[in-house]
């Protein structure tokens, strides 16, 4: 488990790490129209000058034109073919950029955040970690209960094999059968003890990281308050220049919308779980709690017996008549 949680925090760290520090994407300018796109317009060429050509006008030869390599007679009619191909001055193609998605999304609004976004994100990468690992730890929880084991020893107990009810509750990973197998090893010196001892022992490791979560569920909500805070006192400090006066504001204020929103999203984000473990600790408190008086009360109920039948039946003596 706990590799499982150094291995999620550094994944989680690099990855949100690398997605702030990356550069903003560029702003790809509008594109020219070709040349090709614009539609032709018929130029009128004038005695003694070049006819202008359409690149993207058909090849046209008209009847009786000369073969190429043969001058052309006097006054004859000349029609230029060419085909539309890229010149060396013509720009190249260039292609559309893609659409920005999630991921600029968020890289921008880390950096509209201010330098208050760097604690809030710590903070988001150990709440995040704690309730996968937390997540893991019940889920396993849940699979090594053994309802039917318990029910077996309580059976062994009350026919009096205590020895059998010990080989039962050996070995088990329930939390509720190791305390009862602490408790029958230990019934000689002190059973009330050694089930306080072992039921500790496992509230401790069922509610490990409940204070990360509360402390992260309060620390989360007022760092949000204070990116607040200097967003507005960046907003303010720009009021006196008439030029920067309008972007400055907005940037200022954009900066305390974005860290109060996150500072709130993960203390809702860590609240639901808290409340979740810390339901599920008492629950578990519970069933330790019903494990160890029953255990206690069988086991008082067994030793009054056996001395009982130690000390044999109490001899009954009655006062004789006298005449």
């Amino acid at each position: 488990m706990k590799t499982l949680l150094i291995a999620c925090l550094c994944s989680l760290a690099l990855t949100l790490t690398s997605l702030a520090q990356s550069p903003a994407p560029p702003q790809t300018a509008p594109l020219g129209v070709s040349p090709a796109a614009s539609p032709a317009a018929p130029l009128a060429a004038s005695p003694g000058a070049p006819a202008a050509v359409n690149p993207a006008a058909p090849a046209q030869l008209p009847t009786g034109s000369a073969p190429p390599g043969v001058p052309a007679a006097p006054g004859a009619t000349i029609t230029a073919t060419l085909s539309p191909a890229p010149t060396a001055g013509s720009p190249a193609p260039v292609a559309e950029a893609a659409p920005a998605g999630a991921t600029n999304w968020l890289i921008d609004n880390f950096r509209k955040g201010g330098p208050i976004m760097w604690p809030i994100l710590i903070v988001s990468i150990i709440g995040l970690t704690v309730v996968i690992e937390r997540v893991f730890w019940w889920t396993g929880r849940w699979f090594r209960r053994d309802p039917k084991r318990i029910e077996k020893v309580f059976t062994a107990i009350e026919t009096g094999d205590v020895t059998e009810a010990s080989r039962l509750s050996r070995g088990s990973r329930d939390p509720v059968l190791r305390m009862m197998w602490n408790g029958l090893n230990h019934q000689h010196a002190s059973l009330q003890g050694a089930l306080q001892v072992a039921a500790g022992i496992e509230i401790k490791r069922a509610g490990r990281f409940l204070v990360v979560m509360d402390t992260l569920v309060t620390l989360a909500p007022l760092l949000g308050l204070l990116g607040t805070i200097t967003g507005l006192i960046r907003s303010f400090s720009f009021l006196g220049n008439e030029e920067l006066a309008v972007q400055a504001v907005t940037g200022g204020i954009a900066e305390a919308l974005i860290a109060t929103a996150c500072g709130l999203g993960i203390a809702i984000f860590s609240l639901v779980p808290f409340n979740f473990f810390t339901s599920r600790v008492s629950n578990l408190e519970f069933e330790l709690q019903t494990a160890a008086t029953n255990l206690e009360v069988m086991l008082g109920a067994q030793t009054a017996a056996r001395e009982m039948e130690i000390a044999g039946p109490t001899p009954t003596t009655g006062k004789g008549s006298s005449i």
